[in-house]
């Protein structure tokens, strides 16, 4: 064991000096997991920090393992790094998972890793744990998880600064994107901290404000209006949206899809409608695409209601839960939106 460290060390010099910084940081991770911990709970994460504790490969890039804590709680994740990476800045994506899921399990549903292979970025996976929520959903329902700087959203938010930070990533191409409650607990990130995020995206999932605690959560669901009026939350800016639903979905309501965009429209102070496209993936279910452009003519909303998709990832794998390969690409179409939202104001 002693031995190893150094040698360990050594290896990560030669792939330093060879430009393969990725697989470098790779082998110092691997030496320090060998080392001796001299103090107990050395691998606990202290109030604002990132450790990254284990890599693995996947598709082309790596796939790490880490935690990150703050005053509000502590929350491990998923992070992929593409194989393109060598330091320069590049976009990040957050991915929030749903109920019962995990990071694995929803990168290989949504085949996002691939994608970010493909575009060059980063997808960074925030994991709930059992004892925050039994089921592994985001408390997007709890009133102290739903503003800035407080709750899950501190946690979610300081994790992706400090990965921001550590990796140099473009912090202006910086978009958070989830799935049911993870959809639902997008919506309240990007609503919050609009100066992080700069895009949107919504499978599945709820409005800002749409409940406060249980039984108005699944009130929402089913989609009973609230007996207050939506978007109660405080709202710190507006950030481009696209939304994905399937009409058949009995777990969210469809027309919790059209609320995010009806808030949206209002937060952005756009359009009712730009343009409506009707199509259909080959073999696949039908979809109706709707735009909404800003008071510059710029598209900044999208909603794909997918006609016939129950609750689940619109054009995913079956390797993960909760897809559904039948419908349009969510995960394609969410990045080619975020990846536009600030370069065209033309309908895509």
């Amino acid at each position: 064991m002693k031995n190893e460290f150094p040698f360990g060390l050594l290896e990560a010099t030669q792939l330093t000096r060879a430009g393969r910084l990725v697989e470098a940081t790779a082998a110092i991770q691997r030496a320090l997991r060998q080392r001796p911990m001299s103090e107990p709970g050395a691998n606990e994460a202290a109030p604002g920090r990132v450790i990254d504790t284990e890599f693995s490969r996947v598709e082309e890039g790596n796939f790490v393992s880490g935690s990150y804590g703050c005053q509000a709680g502590t929350r491990p994740y998923k992070l992929y790094i593409p194989a393109g990476y060598a330091g320069k800045p590049m976009p990040m994506i957050v991915m929030l998972h749903g109920c019962t899921q995990t990071p694995d399990d929803f990168a290989a549903g949504t085949r996002m890793n691939a994608l970010a292979e493909e575009r060059g970025c980063f997808v960074l996976y925030p994991a709930q744990t059992r004892a925050a929520n039994r089921s592994r959903c985001w408390n997007w329902f709890k009133r102290g998880d739903q503003r800035r700087d407080k709750g899950e959203p501190a946690i979610i938010a300081g994790m992706t600064r400090e990965v921001v930070s550590r990796y140099g990533i473009d912090a202006r191409k910086v978009y958070v994107a989830g799935l049911s409650a993870g959809g639902a607990m997008a919506a309240v990130m990007g609503t919050a901290y609009p100066d992080l995020y700069a895009a949107i995206g919504i499978h599945s999932g709820l409005a800002v404000g749409s409940a406060h605690d249980v039984p108005s959560a699944f009130a929402a669901m089913r989609g009973t209006p609230p007996p207050s009026p939506r978007g109660s939350v405080p709202a710190s800016g507006a950030a481009p949206v696209i939304v994905f639903h399937g009409d058949r979905d009995t777990t969210v309501h469809p027309r919790n899809g059209e609320q995010v965009i009806l808030e949206s429209v209002d937060r952005n102070a756009a359009s009712n409608t730009l343009s409506v496209e009707e199509g259909r993936v080959p073999g696949g279910h039908a979809y109706t695409r709707t735009f909404h452009a800003d008071p510059k003519g710029r598209v900044i909303l999208e909603h794909w209601l997918v006609h016939g998709a129950g609750h689940a990832w619109s054009g995913g794998s079956t390797r993960g839960s909760y897809t559904d390969p039948k419908g349009p690409d969510a995960a394609r179409e969410m990045i080619r939106f975020f990846y536009q939202s600030e370069r065209s104001g033309s309908v895509p």
